[in-house]
């Protein structure tokens, strides 16, 4: 198990496929889902569809997280909560400042960065390889309850004990010194 494994400590869960038109799983993110205070960064949220989820599943997250950031506690760069059960695509770009590209129902939450939308990659020039978790969280509820205002550690917190199934693409990236 890697370091900052994400997950090593939560309740196991069914696997699912998340794809992307964006992203391949393992590659480096391109330029536009950067932060926009990086060159050719645009904060453009990625393309994601996802397939086998539990039957059962009731709804939907999506986070991306990076476990790398020299923080203590990783940084959170998007999550979006309430993604419902029918759903099973969101469009480039769905994160922005609008959210007006997610379904009826479904929001963001505010980032590490206080921001309710997507921010793209940042690593700190020099500090190595960073790892940006994509995942697709099918939970068992039809909403979470979550207030708006909340942060993505209290969205994980309320789905540990909700998920049956997480589906996860892993999008590097890094900053030269």
């Amino acid at each position: 198990m890697p370091a900052n494994e994400p997950f090593a400590r939560l309740p196991q869960a069914a696997s699912f496929t998340v794809t992307s038109t964006t992203v391949t799983d393992g590659a480096a993110w391109p330029p536009e889902q950067y932060s926009s205070g990086l060159p050719g960064g645009k904060d453009i949220s990625p393309q994601l569809s996802w397939s086998g989820a539990p039957d059962s599943t009731k709804s939907y997250a999506v986070t991306v997280y990076d476990p790398d950031a020299p923080t203590g506690s990783g940084f959170w760069h998007w999550a979006v909560a309430d993604i419902p059960a029918t759903v099973t695509e969101l469009p480039e770009g769905a994160g922005d400042l609008t959210g007006s590209q997610l379904p009826e129902g479904a929001y963001q939450l505010p980032n590490d960065a206080r921001l309710a939308h997507y921010i793209g990659a940042a690593p700190p020039a020099g500090h190595g390889p960073h790892r940006y978790f994509i995942v697709v969280h099918a939970l068992d509820i039809p909403v979470t309850g979550v207030p708006a205002d909340a942060t993505p550690a209290v969205l994980g917190f309320t789905m540990a004990g909700h998920t049956l199934g997480r589906a996860v693409l892993i999008a590097t990236a890094e900053t030269p010194a």
